[in-house]
C-alpha cells in the first residue's frame, strides 16, 4: 500500500476510536455559576447537583429559548436567568392552582423581579413549538403521585420546538423491584421514565452519570426526604444521611 494511503487508513482508524470530546461550559456559565449573587445555601448544593457539567450535557447555548419546569427556590434560576438575559430567554412554569402555591409563585417574584413566569400544569406552556430547551429537575415522581404525568408531559411535547431538547433529571429506583406508580418514595425507575417520556413522542437521545450517588440507598423511613436537603427526620440519623449526601439521579436528554 502506498505509503500516503496507509498513513490515511491508519488516521481514519484511530479517528473511529477517540472518545468524543467532553461536553464543557463557555466561560458566560462559568461566570454565571460563579457570581457571588448566588445564594450561600444554593452555592453550597453546586457539589450534589454539578451544574455545569448537567447544563453542557443537555446543550445549553446563551441564545436559547429556555423553559425551566416548576423552578422552586430558584437554584437553577439563579444561573439560567442571568446566563440568558442578553441573548436568549428565560421563563418558569409555576404551577399555582392552591393558596400554598400561589404563595410560592409569589415568593418566587420577589426573589426574582422581572423573570417571565407561565402557569404550569392547567393548560399550554404557551404557543405551540415555543422554546428550544425546557429543563426538569426532580419533578417527575410528584406528576406520578398526581396522576398526571402523562398529560404534563404532552404539554412539554407541543411547548417544544421541533429539534429542541427536553433535559430531565430524578430520583433513582433500583430495578430490583416493581415501579410504584405513584412514586411515594420519590425515587423513579430510569427504565421506566424513560419509557413513559418516549410515550409522549419526545425521543431519546442520551444518559449521563452526572447525578450519581451510589452511596444512596433508597431505603429511608421518609423515603428521598429523609436525605439532605430536606432532611425531614430532623435530628434522627442527621449525621448518617448528611454523610450520604443528595439523592442518586439518573439524567435523561430527549429531542422532539
Amino acid at each position: 500500500m502506498h505509503l500516503s494511503r496507509r498513513l490515511f487508513t491508519t488516521l481514519a482508524a484511530s479517528a473511529l476510536t477517540l472518545p468524543a470530546a467532553a461536553d464543557t461550559p463557555d466561560a458566560t456559565l462559568a461566570a454565571a455559576i460563579a457570581s457571588p449573587r448566588r445564594s450561600p445555601a444554593n452555592v453550597a448544593r453546586d457539589r450534589y447537583r454539578h451544574p455545569a457539567e448537567l447544563l453542557a450535557f443537555f446543550g445549553l447555548r446563551p441564545t436559547q429559548s429556555v423553559l425551566e419546569l416548576q423552578p422552586g427556590g430558584g437554584y437553577w434560576t439563579e444561573i439560567l436567568a442571568p446566563y440568558l438575559r442578553a441573548h436568549g430567554s428565560y421563563t418558569g412554569a409555576i404551577t399555582d392552582l392552591t393558596p400554598h402555591e400561589q404563595d410560592l409563585k409569589a415568593a418566587f417574584a420577589r426573589k426574582f423581579p422581572g423573570v417571565h413566569t407561565v402557569p404550569f400544569g392547567h393548560g399550554p406552556l404557551g404557543a405551540p413549538d415555543s422554546y428550544d430547551l425546557i429543563l426538569s429537575f426532580r419533578n417527575l415522581h410528584d406528576w406520578m403521585a398526581q396522576d398526571r404525568a402523562t398529560a404534563l408531559l404532552q404539554a412539554v411535547y407541543a411547548a417544544l420546538k421541533p429539534g429542541g431538547v427536553f433535559g430531565i433529571e430524578d430520583h433513582r429506583a433500583p430495578t430490583t423491584a416493581p415501579q410504584d406508580p405513584k412514586a411515594k418514595n420519590g425515587y423513579v425507575r430510569e427504565d421506566y421514565a424513560k419509557a413513559l417520556i418516549e410515550s409522549v413522542g419526545f425521543k431519546f437521545v442520551a444518559a449521563s452519570e452526572i447525578g450519581a450517588n451510589p452511596k444512596d440507598t433508597k431505603t429511608y423511613p421518609d423515603g428521598v426526604w429523609s436525605l439532605p436537603p430536606t432532611l425531614r427526620e430532623g435530628q434522627t440519623n442527621r449525621a448518617k444521611y448528611l454523610a450520604i449526601g443528595e439523592s442518586d439521579r439518573w439524567t435523561l436528554k430527549f429531542t422532539k
